[in-house]
Formats: structure tokens, sequence, C-alpha cells
């Protein structure tokens, strides 16, 4: 009984200790993701804060401020993320299952018209995330294909550059997809094909063992 009441008072805190922008941020968030960024207006966010809209434009000049805040501040967490991974993983493949799992836990608490509302509606923040893409995830993707190919798990006689471009371009495939924008295919779906089709051309035949280990142990947990 004590542990629950701690927890409560705990999360109690943290609430408190918010400021105003970070809660209006995380709040701004939560809405862009559940309906998508074009629907969500100031004022929506203003009232389910239970705040003014002039209190919002304290903080952030338009919506375009805001989005920009938003998705720099998810790109910052996502780095973070991908290093800690990298950390964590026992080999190349399981960092790979691993950020698979993150993927799959970003997208299915997102709404299928982020993409494309980012993507018509705020191009610069779009164009800062392709940026980010083609820096920071490049040396990531890299680098876990050299890992790899050292530890026996990837063939040996692949280019890592390009071999890292074309991942970056399944990425960026899935991002412009109609069928996922739509929301036809669930981008979960998909990046779990992309993940599939990826490491079967890439793995030797000790890496293969490993994705076939790692599939069951996903399986498992969502059975």
């Amino acid at each position: 009984m004590e542990t629950i009441v701690t927890k409560k008072v705990s999360i109690v805190l943290q609430c408190k200790q918010m400021t105003i922008k970070e809660r209006i941020q995380q709040k701004a968030e939560e809405l862009f993701r559940q309906y998508g960024i074009k629907t969500v207006t100031m004022n929506d966010i203003a009232t389910q804060l239970g705040i003014s809209k002039k209190t919002i434009y304290q903080y952030y000049s338009d919506k375009d401020a805001l989005v920009k805040d938003i998705f720099e501040t998810i790109t910052d967490h996502n780095r973070q993320k991908c290093i800690l991974i990298k950390n964590k993983a026992d080999n190349a493949i399981h960092e790979q299952y691993l950020s698979s799992d993150a993927a799959q836990e970003i997208f299915s608490n997102m709404n299928s018209s982020v993409l494309f509302d980012l993507n018509r509606f705020y191009p610069n923040v779009f164009t800062e995330f392709e940026n980010h893409k083609k820096k920071f995830l490049f040396n990531v993707i890299k680098d876990n294909l050299v890992r790899g190919t050292k530890e026996g798990l990837f063939r040996k006689d692949i280019d890592v550059n390009i071999v890292t471009w074309l991942q970056l371009e399944l990425v960026s495939g899935m991002l412009r997809n109609e069928d996922v924008i739509t929301g036809k295919i669930s981008a979960a779906q998909f990046e779990r094909q992309m993940k599939d089709f990826f490491l079967h051309g890439l793995c030797t035949e000790k890496g293969l063992r490993f994705v076939a280990k790692y599939k069951q142990q996903r399986q498992k947990k969502t059975a």
C-alpha cells in the first residue's frame, strides 16, 4: 500500500515540476499523435490544458513554432534512444530488433496523417528531420553494419556505404508511402516487412540463426 501511495505522490510531484511550456509541448504532441497535426488547433491545446490561448502564445509565436519545437525534441529523444540501444544490444542483429521495437512503439501511438501533415504543411520541419536522418542515422546504420560484419553476422562482401544508403532509402519510402500515409497499411507493419527483407539479404547463415531467434522471441511477446 505504501508503495502505491509513494508512486502516486511521485507522479503528482513530477506534474507540478513541469513548466507551462513543457505542459504545452507535451499536450500538443499527444493531440498531434492522436488526431494529426493539421486538425488540432491552438485553441484545442489550450482547452485541453485548461489555460488561455494567450498563454500559449507567450511561449510560441504560432503553431509552426510549436510543431518545430516538438519535432526537435522528438529528434533529440530518438538520438538518445539510438545510443542507448546500441550500448544495450548483445550484437548487431539484436540492435536492429531493439531499434525496430522502438519504432513499432512510436508508430503504434501515432495517427498515420502525422507524416502526411508534416511533409505537406511543415516542409521546413520535415527537411530538418530528413537532414537528421541523413547525418545521424547514416552513421548509426553504418556502425551497425560494421559491427555485424566483424561479428560474422553480416556478409563481408557488402559495400557498407551503399547498404547504409539503401536502408535509409527504405525508411524514406515508408514515410512517403501513400498506403502508410492514408492508413491502409500501418507504419508498424511496413517497418516489420522492411526489416525482415533487409536482414535476410544481409545476413550470413550464422546471422540468420540470430534473426530466427529474435523473431521467435517477438512472436512470444505478442502471442
